[in-house]
């Protein structure tokens, strides 16, 4: 498959990771000579400098045999108009853009995104993602990291071991034992800032970090194994009343349920543009870091902050000011990976990593069937991947046991049809079903080569 990729930041470099891994033909295009430089060198891909709207440098980039274009840099305008180039010029059948603005994606503008308008087949929203996971990490405060997996029917959880956990110091052979009908399987464990896939004979320790996967009917009971629980949220702080707090304030006006919320926005602009949006949450307009507007916000009763402006640096601030007001539950929007090992320190419970969710939701638009969806972990050291075993794939037929995995890649579960198995060495894979596995990030490739279906499939 041939796929232009316009933008180079880290939305457009993941995703072309990905695309070249699996043998695609990928260019990529951006106006910034450096970003294109970094892609050429460090992935098999072809580069073009220039601007993506215009038509001389799609040509170059060979949008007359495209078979798919995807609009991420950082302009509304630019990724819109890529597409209209792509498909008036050159006829590219598929068109992915990345949209920040709200007022691109009000439902009632819809319509705008027609073949005979502006042709757009499937609109990212990143705001709206990052609100999805927010929401997620709310309904699950027991977890630092959560993602939905097989249909929303089964989800990772990443889980902090503490003092308490009934499980520390027990061979994850002998949990199997313990609880047989149990359907978890500890994917990864980060211990002392270094994550790896354990084997059966590994003990999990107190301060160790777990990332655990099972169906959503046996996550009670998973996090009662592992010593959490469920505890329930109903009175929410929100610093930052931008795209991303309003988004997740309104969403929770409309499910209805017990939330409460309140926002705290330091713009009185959009603390005012906020206020308008919203029926029954309170928006205080101030500075969420200072101590008697959070005081003012109910702070000492709420069950959970959670920070979402635009810096990284004052969310987690404000999560960890929050916290020493006497809020138990913190969770921090954090753009830049490099910052994630300073949250255990800090006392900051969980975090949302934007790029992560992007580059998840796009990979979901533009597989063939065969992955359906990507999650990466921590700094990209790690991936979750959900993928659909065709009968061209190497691993069809086997069982478990037979296939030769790389030895930091773990089988999470298989859907067999409608029912989730736990993965034990007889299981067998047959076509039609469906795996997730983790892969650490060198052994990616060679996940993605045995799921390697034929080229008559494209």
């Amino acid at each position: 498959m041939k796929v232009i990729i316009c933008g180079a930041g880290q939305v457009g470099w993941q995703i072309a990771r990905h695309l070249s891994g699996e043998k695609n033909h990928v260019t990529v295009v951006d106006n910034n000579p450096d970003l294109v430089r970094r892609a050429t060198e460090t992935l098999d891909v072809q580069g073009i400098t220039g601007f993506a709207s215009y038509p001389d440098v799609l040509d170059r980039a060979g949008a007359r045999d495209a078979d798919m274009i995807i609009a991420a840099t950082y302009s509304d305008e630019v990724n819109m108009v890529t597409c209209q180039v792509a498909h008036s010029v050159f006829a590219i059948s598929r068109k992915i853009a990345r949209l920040r603005s709200q007022s691109y994606l009000d439902a009632i503008y819809s319509d705008l995104y027609r073949r005979d308008h502006m042709p757009i087949d499937v609109v990212i929203s990143p705001e709206r993602e990052v609100a999805e996971a927010a929401l997620q990490r709310l309904a699950s405060p027991a977890a630092f990291d959560t993602e939905t997996f097989l249909d929303g029917k089964a989800q990772l959880m990443g889980l902090r071991l503490e003092e308490d956990c009934p499980v520390v110091n027990t061979p994850l052979r002998q949990l199997s034992d313990l609880f047989s009908t149990l359907r978890v399987v500890v994917l990864a464990v980060r211990r002392e800032g270094r994550l790896f896939a354990p084997e059966a004979g590994d003990q999990l320790f107190v301060g160790d970090e777990c990332y655990v996967f099972a169906p959503l009917e046996d996550i009670p009971r998973t996090l009662e194994v592992f010593g959490k629980s469920e505890k329930k949220q109903e009175r929410l702080v929100i610093v930052g009343g931008g795209n991303i707090g309003l988004a997740v304030a309104k969403a929770l006006e409309t499910r209805g349920g017990r939330i409460r919320a309140k926002v705290i926005e330091k713009s009185r602009r959009c603390a005012e543009l906020a206020a308008d949006a919203l029926e029954r949450t309170i928006v205080l307009n101030g500075d969420g870091l200072d101590s008697a507007l959070l005081a003012e916000a109910g702070i000492a009763r709420a069950d959970a902050v959670l920070a979402v402006t635009d810096d990284d640096k004052t969310n987690m601030l404000a999560a960890v000011r929050a916290k020493a007001e006497g809020c138990p539950f913190a969770i921090a929007l954090i753009n830049d990976p490099t910052l994630l090992p300073l949250m255990e320190p800090l006392g900051i419970d969980a975090y949302i990593n934007p790029r992560a969710t992007t580059v998840s939701s796009i990979l979901r638009h533009i597989r063939h069937g065969r992955v359906r969806a990507v999650y990466s972990i921590g700094d990209a050291e790690a991936e979750v991947i959900e993928a659909e075993v065709l009968s061209t794939s190497t691993i069809a037929g086997s069982a478990i046991r037979d296939i030769d995995f790389p030895e930091g890649v773990l089988v999470g579960g298989v859907k067999k049809d409608d029912t989730i198995h736990k993965p034990s060495g007889g299981l067998r894979i047959e076509a039609g079903d469906v795996v997730v596995l983790f892969a650490m990030a060198s052994d990616v490739v060679q996940v993605e080569q045995l799921l390697q279906v034929s080229i008559d499939f494209f």
